[in-house]
């Protein structure tokens, strides 16, 4: 059975941003945070920009009072089919729900 499309534990409430539309992201967010509970934005290089327009975005826009909590940045080194090693940047940024 592949582990394609499920969850690590403790990652239930994170939204990993690829190629959607970013309305498809501040929706998905929208939804934890209307939960009660932190939300983490995750993205891994060029989604990175993405990923920051969809905080912005529900902070500005849609739900006034939520706040970064914590943001974190990283490199990771991913092996590609030729066997050669790549850096790619990441970033997570945890969402507060508003009070």
């Amino acid at each position: 059975m592949s582990d394609k499309g499920k969850r690590r534990e403790g990652q239930e409430n994170a939204v990993f941003v690829g190629r959607r539309p970013t309305m498809n992201y501040v929706m998905a967010v929208m939804m934890v945070l209307n939960k009660g509970v932190e939300c983490t934005v995750k993205a891994r290089g060029k989604a990175i920009s993405h990923a920051v327009d969809i905080c912005e975005i529900l902070k500005n826009r849609f739900l006034k009072g939520v706040e970064y909590k914590d943001i974190q940045i990283s490199t990771e080194q991913l092996t590609g089919e030729e066997g050669r090693t790549n850096n790619v940047s990441s970033m997570e940024i945890v969402l507060t729900p508003p009070k």
